[in-house]
């Protein structure tokens, strides 16, 4: 299997969150999977957060036997993400001419935990994009991309005590949590935010492992 540095970044807890306006997208219960675009190549690899894979028949056949739950992965990205995505970056002069890595959520109505179901229709939803590995803030990926499957917004605003609150408690109808994003550029920041009830799930499915699962 091929060895990469991690492709996405771990996301921290809120706990040390700016207090600052942010954006706040549903965080879903899925595996998160990249995808790498290069304006000579066109799409030419893709792969989890630990192992890249070439995007072509072969290493479609490598991954899927390293991962057979993501089996259906690749087909749904060349079918409904890649010719779109593209005509976007080739849009944009500065997004043209530069490598260029997106992020999708792999997920079925009961994927639970990373742990997918094998006859349950499966979807992906794109979170975020990385140009030469820098992250967009969140505004700018909305208006880039927000005309794609992307993450649902639950919340604009100011990051508060209370928003955090509020999201364990249920108040923002998700069924994992959020990822709250703000800034931009070298000054950009993540925090996660995961539900009391996610939290009762996770006590539930894994008793004394369930932090693994957590924040």
């Amino acid at each position: 299997m091929p060895r990469i540095k991690l492709a996405y970044p771990k996301i921290p807890d809120s706990r040390a969150a700016p207090l600052e306006k942010c954006i706040a997208f549903e965080k879903y219960d899925g595996t998160n999977l990249h995808w790498v675009w290069e304006p000579e190549l066109g799409w030419y690899a893709f792969g989890t957060r630990r192992n890249r894979f070439d995007l072509d028949d072969r290493g479609i056949a490598a991954f899927t036997e390293d991962h057979p739950e993501l089996a259906q992965a690749p087909a749904l990205f060349l079918d409904e993400f890649a010719a779109p995505l593209q005509s976007t970056l080739l849009s944009r002069p500065d997004f043209a001419t530069r490598e260029v890595t997106v992020f999708t959520e792999f997920l079925d109505p009961r994927s639970f935990a990373g742990r997918h179901n094998a006859d349950d229709d499966k979807q992906l939803i794109l979170f975020d994009v990385a140009i030469e590995n820098q992250l967009l803030g969140p505004a700018q990926f909305l208006e880039d991309f927000g005309h794609l499957p992307v993450a649902r917004v639950v919340y604009r605003g100011r990051f508060t005590g209370q928003f955090t609150s509020d999201v364990r408690a249920g108040k923002y109808a998700v069924a994992e949590g959020v990822i709250c994003k703000g800034g931009t550029g070298s000054s950009l920041w993540m925090a996660k935010i995961k539900t009391d009830a996610y939290l009762a799930r996770l006590k539930t499915a894994f008793a004394d492992n369930w932090e693994q699962y957590w924040e």
